[in-house]
C-alpha cells in the first residue's frame, strides 16, 4: 500500500453551532449505534424534539462521529487518565463527538468544548463536565502529537476496523489505499434522470439555469453529480417523476438487466425502490413483481413508484422461500438484490463500520445462496438473472458465483462491458475509490437449455 496523507485537519463540516442539547442528543444517538441500533433508527428516535436546524447538525454530528468512530476512540483512549467504565457509554460517545468537531469540523473550538461539556448535565451526568472539558483541552495541546500516532496505525489512521482493513488489504491490494480513503470521504449528490422524461443534457441545462452545477457520470447515461446536495424539493420535476436521487454505481443494475417491454419481470429483496423504478423506467411497460421481506419497507417502494408514475404488484415474501402467485416460475429477467455486508456503502451509511464483524459474513453468504439458488428455479430459459450487491468482499460477489456455476450446470455468464469498475472472471465490481460511485457487485446469469 502506498503512503496515504498525513493528518486530516482541515475544517469539513459547514454545520452550526448546535447547543447542549443537541451534543447530548448525538451522544445518545452514538451511544444507541454502540448498542446495535442503525444510524438512520437511532437519528429517527432521537431527532423529533429538534428544530429544523438542530436536526441538521444533530445528523452532521451523528454521521461525523461513525466516519470517523476508530480515529476518535484511538484518540479519546490516549487522552482519557483511565479507561471509562462500560455503563458509561454514553459519555465516551460525548467526548467522541466532541473531539470530532474539534478534529473535523468548522464548529469554533470554544462552542465545541463548552457546549459539549455542558451536554453532560443533560445527559444527567453532571460529575463528567470536567472530564469532557479537560479530555477536550488536553487535545487541543496534544492533537498534533496524537494524530500523528494515529497515522502509524491503520485502523485509526482509515477509520476502519481491523478485520475489514485485513480483508481488503488481501482482496485488493493495488487499490486499498484508495478504497480505504474513498470510504472516508462525504458521498456524492447523484440524480437519476428518467431518460423516457428528459434528456441528461436537457436537465443539466435546466440546472445551469438555476445556478446548480452538475456533471455526467461516464459509462452511465442517467446520472449527474450535483456539486452540491441540496433538498429534492429544490430540484425540478422530481415531483413530477423526471429525476430521482440514486447512486450512480446503484443505477448501473437497470442497463446491466436491460428489461424490455412486455417482459415479466421480478425484483426481489426490492424495498425501497430505487432500482424497481429505474427498471420500470427503462423498459416501460413490464409485468413487475416488487417483492420484500419487510412490509413497512414495501409502503416505501410504493411512496417512489407513485412519484414516477409507475406501478407493480408489491408482494411481501421470502425471496429464499418462493411461494405463493409470485413464486410462479417463467421470469423474463430477475434482479437478485441480496442482503449483504453493505461494505461498499460505507460512505453513505456509516454506522456499517461499527455494526459489521467479521463473524457476519458466513451467514450472509450462505443466505445469498439460498436466495440465488430459489430464484433461479423461477427463471425462464433463455431469461436473465442479475446478481448484484454493495459489497467490495469476494465471498460474496466473485466466490459466490463460482460456487453458484459449480451447481448449476444450465448457467451461463454473460459478459458485461467494463465501462467502469473492474471485470472480473464473473462479473463485474465497482469500488468506492472515487467521487462518483459506491461499491457494488453484478454478476448477469443467462439460463440455458440442458
Amino acid at each position: 500500500m502506498s503512503t496515504p496523507p498525513g493528518p486530516r485537519r482541515k475544517k469539513r463540516s459547514a454545520a452550526g453551532k448546535g447547543g447542549a442539547l443537541v451534543r447530548a442528543t448525538a451522544a445518545r444517538v452514538i451511544a444507541d449505534v454502540l448498542q446495535g441500533s442503525s444510524l438512520t433508527d437511532a437519528l429517527g428516535r432521537r431527532e423529533k424534539k429538534l428544530g429544523a436546524s438542530d436536526r441538521a447538525f444533530l445528523q452532521e454530528l451523528g454521521y461525523g462521529t461513525c466516519r470517523w468512530y476508530f480515529q476518535l476512540e484511538f484518540l479519546a483512549e490516549r487522552l482519557l487518565d483511565k479507561p471509562l467504565k462500560p455503563r458509561e457509554q454514553v459519555v465516551k460517545a460525548l467526548v467522541l463527538v466532541g473531539l470530532y468537531q474539534l478534529l473535523h469540523s468548522r464548529v469554533p473550538a470554544h462552542a465545541a468544548i463548552g457546549e459539549t461539556a455542558g451536554a453532560a448535565r443533560i445527559l444527567d451526568k453532571p460529575w463528567a463536565t470536567g472530564l469532557v472539558n479537560a479530555v477536550l483541552r488536553r487535545f487541543q495541546r496534544e492533537g498534533d502529537a496524537l494524530l500523528q500516532a494515529a497515522m502509524a496505525v491503520p485502523g485509526a489512521r482509515y477509520s476502519q476496523p481491523d478485520w475489514f482493513i485485513e480483508a481488503v488489504e488481501q482482496s485488493w491490494p493495488q487499490q486499498a489505499t484508495a478504497l480505504f480513503e474513498g470510504l472516508l470521504e462525504r458521498p456524492p449528490f447523484t440524480l437519476r434522470v428518467n431518460l423516457r422524461k428528459r434528456s441528461l443534457s436537457d436537465y443539466a441545462a435546466e440546472l445551469a439555469r438555476l445556478g446548480i452545477t452538475a456533471r455526467p457520470v461516464s459509462g452511465i447515461p442517467s446520472a449527474l453529480i450535483l456539486d452540491r446536495a441540496l433538498p429534492v424539493a429544490e430540484l425540478p420535476g422530481f415531483r413530477q417523476g423526471v429525476v430521482s436521487v440514486q447512486d450512480a454505481g446503484a443505477q448501473l443494475a437497470a442497463f446491466l438487466l436491460d428489461p424490455q417491454p412486455g417482459m415479466r419481470v421480478l425484483d426481489a429483496c426490492a424495498a425501497p425502490g430505487g432500482k424497481t423504478g429505474h427498471l420500470l423506467e427503462r423498459g416501460g411497460e413490464l409485468d413487475l413483481v416488487a417483492l420484500d421481506a419487510d412490509g413497512a419497507r414495501l409502503e416505501r417502494v410504493a411512496e417512489n413508484l407513485g412519484r414516477i408514475g409507475f406501478s407493480a404488484h408489491l408482494v411481501e415474501g421470502d425471496a429464499a422461500r418462493p411461494a405463493g402467485e409470485w413464486a410462479r416460475p417463467a421470469y423474463d429477467r430477475i434482479l437478485a438484490d441480496v442482503p449483504c455486508t453493505a461494505t461498499g456503502v460505507m460512505r453513505r451509511h456509516p454506522d456499517i463500520r461499527l455494526l459489521r464483524r467479521a463473524a457476519d459474513v458466513p451467514a450472509l453468504v450462505e443466505r445469498q445462496r439460498q436466495i440465488v439458488d430459489a430464484l433461479w428455479r423461477l427463471l425462464r430459459p433463455g431469461g436473465k438473472l442479475l446478481y448484484a450487491t454493495c459489497s467490495v468482499l469476494p465471498q460474496e460477489n466473485e466466490g459466490q458465483m463460482r460456487a453458484f456455476l459449480a451447481r448449476h450446470g444450465d448457467a451461463r455468464v454473460v459478459e458485461l462491458p467494463a465501462k467502469r469498475g473492474i471485470a472480473t472472471d464473473h462479473g463485474l465490481q465497482l469500488l468506492p475509490v472515487d467521487r462518483e460511485t459506491d461499491g457494488f457487485y453484478y454478476s448477469l446469469l443467462e439460463k440455458t437449455a440442458r
